[in-house]
């Protein structure tokens, strides 16, 4: 579940002509951001650490067409059949939306009659499974996915601002990746890579905790900012309670109204990643 504690940077101003959306914030909140900002403004930027984690699919990239997502979808029903013998099993018999893969799987296989403790006990199993048929079929990984408009540009922005970037994602750590270099944005991100995946926890509220330990080990120092970028109302709670700011983006199948649901009051909900110049401001640069 998520916890009561969360990182407050959310209290920052920003221009609602860029297309930011801020929710209200305790006054306390405004004082300590406003203390903030005016040392950042006193100090300069240019020894501000930040770390940007983003999430994947509906964020960075969109599902298109017939075969949408197909790598991905056929790991699943491949891993199911593996290992329980269901033919032609599709997760969109569950919600799954924000949901990591190995919930997916552990809600698909019951779905489809297995028992809750027989498919937890085969999870490893199903995961692996689906590791396998991703390495294996990875030249097919762009079947059905396309990166979404202003993505590779802002990518590329915050690696020239030496902005910490990285995945916090219910994706499998190497399907993940395989998405982003198929799609020619893996050159983007920190090296070496890190992230929280959905191979690390079911519960996505503890990936970008994850996430941001590993950040620290790579690249020690403490962080300034930390900041998680998504597109489900999960993505925005696993945000706040992993410290993070949480910024929303409206490239998925939830609408700004349902993200600032989700959040504490701290949320910041933009329509797209189109306006880079606006998403560096927001960082502060």
């Amino acid at each position: 579940m998520f916890g009561p504690d969360h990182f407050t940077w959310a209290s920052l101003l920003f221009s609602s002509s860029l297309g930011y959306y801020r929710l209200p914030v305790p006054a306390e909140r405004e004082r300590e951001s406003m203390e903030l900002e005016a040392g950042s403004k006193s100090d300069g930027n240019s020894k501000k650490r930040v770390l940007v984690t983003f999430d994947i699919d509906g964020t960075l990239i969109v599902s298109t067409g017939l075969n949408s997502n197909r790598l991905h979808r056929q790991a699943f029903a491949y891993a199911l059949q593996q290992v329980f013998g269901i033919n032609d099993a599709s997760i969109d018999v569950i919600p799954h939306h924000g949901s990591t893969d190995p919930a997916i799987l552990l809600n698909t296989a019951v779905y489809y009659g297995i028992s809750s403790d027989l498919a937890a006990e085969k999870l490893p199993e199903m995961k692996s499974k689906m590791v396998e048929y991703a390495i294996n079929n990875a030249k097919h990984v762009g079947e059905g996915l396309e990166v979404i408009p202003g993505v590779d540009s802002l990518l590329d922005v915050l690696s020239s601002k030496n902005v910490h970037v990285g995945l916090v994602t219910g994706n499998l750590e190497d399907i993940a990746w395989i998405k982003m270099e198929g799609l020619g944005l893996r050159k983007h991100f920190s090296v070496p890579n890190f992230g929280g995946f959905g191979s690390d926890n079911i519960d996505r509220g503890e990936l970008v905790k994850i996430a941001a330990a590993r950040a620290e080990k790579l690249f020690p120092g403490g962080f300034d900012l930390r900041v998680h970028v998504g597109d489900t109302p999960n993505d925005i709670k696993a945000a706040e309670f992993g410290g993070a700011l949480a910024v929303g983006v409206c490239t998925g199948v939830f609408s700004r109204a349902e993200l600032e649901i989700a959040s504490n009051g701290t949320a910041i909900i933009l329509p797209d990643l189109t306006d880079f110049k606006g998403f560096v401001h927001l960082l502060g640069f």
